[in-house]
């Protein structure tokens, strides 16, 4: 049996212009409404993202965490916002075990932060981002790693408890970053035995032409479960990323793992999609240099 791929459905964005409203309007019909699809698609969480929230956090998280438990009573929560009093609010109301999404490795949100996870029993994503900002490398992850876990261990935080997010950067302005992101991930296990891992997977495709960020995300999340991510924060309704995370297409994850082991591959002889899977993670791995019109070429 594989191990079981967690999915955050991100779809529940302050950012997101109907959601935004909702949440200023108070105006649970909506917010309700993309929870019960989430669901329905099965996801494990329901990532409910309400910004800085400066102003009113802890009454919004609160009263958004209330609503969407109403309809969906089953699936936990990643709560996520910058704002430490309005995540402890939502902490304070959630039924079940929520995940705190995010603490970065700086010293002033792991000490804001933590103290919340044992408080409320909860997990937590820690985000790899330290005081100068974005890791450079996977050897710059280790350390910021080693940070957060050193710090959880003063909170009496297991590992278990702690869902590493190594920072996924768009390909096509920082296409190292995700191979980066990848030989992290293969070291994981061996720094911080027993921890689970995530990821904004969406990021990966980031600023691209709209019809292909599906298939970015798609190849990537089989290089990045390859090596060990047990879980994305992703688009519920991605029906074919679904698929393939369940051990769908293992055509398709056969054809990724080819080019990632450098087999050489007659892409032309391929079906459609399989083709269109080669050309992604030859792209992904700098084999091709990125461009809008990879899949045509």
């Amino acid at each position: 049996m594989s191990q079981k791929f967690y999915r955050i459905g991100e779809n529940l964005n302050v950012v997101t212009k109907i959601y935004g409203q909702a949440m200023k309007d108070r105006d649970p019909k909506p917010l309700q409404k993309v929870a019960e699809e989430e669901a329905a698609k099965g996801v494990d969480f329901i990532d409910v993202n309400i910004g800085p929230a400066r102003k009113g956090g802890e009454e919004l998280m609160t009263w958004i965490v209330q609503i969407i438990q109403e309809v969906v009573p089953n699936i936990p929560l990643a709560l996520d916002t910058s704002n430490i009093a309005a995540m402890e609010a939502g902490l304070k109301v959630h039924k079940g075990r929520a995940l705190i999404n995010s603490i970065m490795a700086r010293p002033e949100r792991m000490d804001g932060m933590m103290p919340l996870v044992k408080k409320y029993d909860a997990d937590m994503i820690g985000l790899l981002w330290g005081p100068e900002g974005m890791p450079r490398d996977e050897h710059e992850r280790g350390m910021l790693t080693a940070e957060i876990l050193a710090k959880a261990a003063e909170y009496d935080i297991e590992n278990e408890r702690i869902w590493f997010d190594p920072i996924i950067a768009p390909l096509n302005i920082q296409q190292t970053q995700l191979i980066s992101a990848m030989d992290y991930m293969a070291m994981l296990q061996d720094m911080a035995p027993g921890s689970k891992s995530t990821c904004g997977l969406s990021n990966s495709s980031n600023g691209v032409p709209e019809h292909l960020r599906p298939i970015i995300n798609r190849a990537y999340v089989i290089m990045l479960q390859r090596n060990g991510m047990v879980s994305a924060i992703v688009d519920a309704f991605d029906d074919e990323l679904w698929d393939v995370v369940d051990g769908k297409k293992p055509e398709a994850v056969k054809v990724v793992h080819d080019i990632m082991d450098g087999k050489s591959i007659n892409i032309a002889a391929l079906p459609k999609d399989l083709q269109n899977y080669a050309k992604t993670a030859r792209v992904i791995l700098g084999q091709v240099l990125f461009s809008d019109s990879w899949l045509e070429i």
